[in-house]
């Protein structure tokens, strides 16, 4: 069954507000605690040779395209499944450490809160012994910003209006006049989840309530209509690190991803600056002549924070906060005006993490300067597109559908030319296509191309490209007369 969260303000006094920032720190101290005890099991066991040959025998089976090993391969994860469990390292060992730890906080933090934190810790574990992982983090101070319980019989809880938690009974805010959040109480709880955000330098404390079954509708007052209605028909997305094409049978688009956050970005530069200005000023025995810090061995470097530093610090704090909150409501939004355009959803298979990471080559241009190494870090953090792919395919399964990923590498949507059927690779800097005395933008022509692929995901339908493009042309000449005039990116190229 599926589950849909409805987050409600709490109408808290400060003596409450003192308590539950406790819980959060006592919380992030357990969390720690169990970091320490779990890591000393984990650096124990990939020191044994045993380990180490076990993981160095399946790295060569996995690099291999030879069927022969499948035996010996599964004989080795099930040595590997031995040690883990020999060492202790699986989730319901996790909730064995937990419990002792949690003895020594009863009054504030109960058990299946405890157990929760302890899952946590277990999905990165999960990430660092299964998937792509590459370490396992404490903490920080401040850092940890939601607790959840187990269900809503004991620990967090809601009931008459009201959270519910080890003494504490906090009244919760909710409008039985909305329409949304009457029909949200009206289903059964899972559980809840209490949630502290920054907000204009003071913490605000929300109750998460996650409900079992599909999300409710939301309807429009004026009109009466069902908002956010899913469509009919095929939808190629172009996504790219700073932008997104969309093409549809009765729509085109070219978008900014999330554009309203640059300009927070700019405000956060000039605070970030006028606080490394006031850091080297308050501390200059830290750094060097050269203006780089100054080594200290394995001792912590201690920076001293004036009135003024501390005042940026958390204006940049809330800047990070304003920044998160638009880019979540612009994704929440374009993802509501993706799905009105169509039902099956197709888009190319990104690695983002790649994109993300500098560059290991040293090259030099033609003026024979060495070539920046940075590659698009810095606006995937600020666009998010993974983010925008993640709510669509989200809200798609709320009408049983999936997003449907494609494979880049068969497809290869910015080579094709469907008038031949030929595929020709171009560079980045070339961002329009040209069929004789037609230019078409690439970027969109790509999400037609993708909007057209087979059955299969594997491939571009020619028949389906030469039936849907006079339509495509027409709405393409309508997008780029829109934007014709506007100051728009420099990768739109229009």
């Amino acid at each position: 069954m599926s589950n849909f969260i409805v987050q409600f303000p709490l109408i808290t006094e400060q003596y409450q507000e003192d308590i539950l920032n406790n819980r959060f720190e006592i919380g992030r101290k357990i969390y720690n605690s169990l970091v320490t005890v779990t890591q000393k099991r984990y650096k124990e066991m990939i020191k044994t040779k045993l380990y180490r040959s076990i993981k160095t025998e399946l790295k060569d089976i996995y690099s291999s395209t030879s069927k022969e090993n499948a035996t010996h391969k599964k004989e080795l994860c099930k040595q590997l499944n031995g040690l883990y469990k020999q060492y202790t390292l699986n989730e319901y060992s996790f909730h064995n450490d937990v419990k002792e730890m949690q003895k020594h906080f009863k009054n504030n933090i109960d058990s299946f809160t405890a157990q929760k934190l302890a899952t946590n810790l277990w999905k990165s574990y999960d990430k660092l012994l299964f998937g792509n992982g590459n370490k396992v983090y404490y903490k920080r101070y401040e850092t940890l910003n939601s607790l959840e319980g187990k269900s809503n019989n004991t620990g967090i809880r809601f009931k008459d209006n009201m959270l519910l938690w080890n003494g504490l009974k906090i009244p919760v805010k909710i409008d039985y006049n909305n329409l949304y959040e009457y029909q949200a109480m009206q289903n059964d709880i899972c559980y809840c989840r209490i949630v502290r955000k920054y907000v204009r330098n003071k913490y605000k404390f929300y109750l998460q309530i996650v409900f079992k079954g599909n999300t409710p509708t939301k309807i429009d007052k004026e009109t009466g209509e069902i908002k956010h209605q899913i469509g009919s028909g095929d939808v190629g997305l172009d996504i790219g690190t700073q932008t997104i094409a969309i093409a549809s049978s009765t729509d085109v688009k070219i978008l900014e991803l999330a554009d309203k956050v640059q300009d927070i970005e700019n405000q956060k530069r000039l605070i970030q600056r006028k606080m490394d200005r006031s850091k080297r000023t308050m501390n200059p025995d830290n750094f060097n002549e050269d203006g780089t810090i100054k080594k200290q061995g394995n001792k912590k470097v201690k920076w001293v924070k004036s009135n003024h530093y501390i005042k940026l610090q958390n204006e940049l704090k809330e800047l990070y906060r304003k920044q998160t909150d638009i880019r979540k409501y612009q994704h929440e939004c374009l993802a509501n005006e993706i799905i009105s355009l169509g039902d099956n959803i197709y888009v190319e298979t990104m690695n983002f993490s790649g994109l993300q990471k500098r560059s290991t080559k040293t090259e030099k241009n033609d003026k024979g300067k060495f070539k920046k190494k940075k590659r698009f870090g810095k606006s995937l953090a600020n666009k998010a597109p993974s983010m925008l792919l993640t709510i669509i395919d989200r809200k798609l399964k709320y009408h049983d559908r999936v997003l449907n990923k494609i494979d880049t590498y068969s497809v290869k949507a910015s080579q094709y030319n469907h008038f031949d059927g030929e595929y020709k690779k171009k560079n980045l800097s070339q961002r329009w296509n040209y069929f004789g005395d037609l230019k078409v933008q690439r970027d969109i022509y790509s999400a037609f191309l993708i909007m057209n692929v087979d059955s299969d995901l594997k491939g571009i339908n020619q028949q389906k490209c030469n039936e849907r493009f006079d339509n495509f042309l027409k709405l393409h000449d309508i997008e780029v007369e829109r934007l014709t005039g506007k100051k728009n990116l420099s990768s739109i190229a229009i």
